[in-house]
């Protein structure tokens, strides 16, 4: 199991870097769907996979509407793709500062770090991330209902900005 935490966490850091060292946002997306695959294959791992479904399937649900903005936004009609020069030399330096910043954290990291949330109790019969959703609901109802209406009003200020002089947000730059 320890080498599935492993490629997750390799996938993780690589997609980070795809995103990071991407201007297109087309392949920016890409390397953000990985990102939120990876980090949620790691919350299966620590025994969390109702929260990481939850997670994935929101994530990837603000991801459309980012990609939707950002591709109808970009006049670019040959994006850089992952193989340009630009781009691989942006790569990596990523790749360099991550492995500089591992190695000199390397000594900091601890066994303790890879238990399960559901290894706290012996006999439980409810899971640790079920238990949580529950409790949103019951005891976080009114922030639930005030995110929910930020989330909204920032559609409109995105909207609003986005839209430009007269026309709206979809226009041929």
């Amino acid at each position: 199991m320890i080498y599935v935490m492993y490629i997750f966490l390799l996938g993780l850091i690589l997609g980070m870097v795809a995103v990071a060292s991407n201007p297109s946002p087309f392949f920016a997306a890409l390397g953000l769907v990985v990102v939120s695959g990876m980090g949620c294959g790691v919350l299966v791992g620590h025994g969390a996979p109702f929260l990481s479904l939850v997670l994935f399937l929101i994530y990837l649900g603000g991801m459309l509407v980012v990609f939707a903005y950002s591709a109808a936004l970009a006049a670019d009609p040959c994006p850089e793709g992952l193989g340009s020069r630009e781009v691989a030399i942006n790569a990596g330096s990523c790749v360099v500062a991550s492995l500089v910043g591992g190695g000199l954290f390397c000594g900091l990291w601890s066994k303790g770090l890879w238990a399960t949330a559901d290894e706290a109790e012996e006999f439980s019969l409810m899971r640790a991330d079920t238990g949580g959703v529950a409790l949103v609901y019951s005891s976080g109802g009114v922030m639930l209902m005030l995110t929910g209406w930020v989330l909204l009003l920032a559609l409109f200020v995105v909207l609003e900005v986005c839209r430009g002089g007269s026309r709206g947000a979809l226009r041929a730059i």
